[in-house]
């Protein structure tokens, strides 16, 4: 299995980075691993002119669209800031999930073709915010979002979810232990050791 780890903390040594490093460590042996840091990437997160026209590629979100096509699992970890993920992370989506790469829409109808089938994903967010809370008052917006809107959107299926907090006031201490077990059995039964033959996207020219 090939595993893409993606680091959305604009922060280096921070909560989000350690979690991802146990998840890493948990992998079955054999696992080839790709790490890389939304924050060590140097592109511009502003889609200048929509989808009117392509903005090229830099170099490391080239790197990053190959590793997307070659990975059998991706894991995406970032912390909630104002109910989504930070605005660096969010630009790369922008950038980097574009049409006639990560989907393409139908001519005759409103449907489209998930260029990433075959593919699955772990998301792990740490958030200030009860995860109960976050269900219960706000309905998991996030959640839902990256689910149906972004990955699954895409074709990543099925995707999980690893809400994780409260982290302030001494919370991420006192349930360090039972997320490092949470993340472990997610590291060991990652859905994508046995996936079907994915589909080959094609990289932008």
């Amino acid at each position: 299995m090939d595993c893409l780890i993606l680091d959305g903390h604009p922060g280096e040594n921070r909560l989000v980075t350690h979690l991802l490093d146990h998840y890493a460590a948990s992998l079955p042996g054999g696992t080839r691993i790709t790490r890389i840091a939304v924050r060590d990437l140097a592109f511009d997160p502003i889609m200048h002119a929509g989808y009117s026209a392509r903005q090229p590629w830099e170099p490391d979100l080239q790197r990053l669209a190959e590793a997307l096509v070659a990975c059998d699992h991706l894991v995406v970890g970032f912390p909630l800031w104002w109910g989504g993920e930070p605005a660096a992370l969010n630009g790369l989506l922008s950038r980097v999930l574009l049409p006639r790469f990560a989907f393409a829409y139908h001519h005759d109808d409103p449907f489209w073709d998930r260029l990433f089938v075959g593919r699955t994903a772990d998301v792990i967010i740490t958030m200030d915010t009860p995860p109960l809370y976050l269900w219960f008052a706000f309905g998991n917006p996030v959640i839902k979002r990256w689910n149906k809107q972004i990955l699954g959107f895409c074709g990543f299926q099925p995707v999980r979810f690893h809400a994780l907090g409260p982290v302030k006031q001494g919370g991420a201490e006192k349930s360090l232990p039972k997320w490092h077990r949470r993340l472990e059995e997610a590291a060991q039964s990652a859905p994508g050791l046995s996936r079907k033959p994915k589909a080959v996207p094609l990289l932008p020219s």
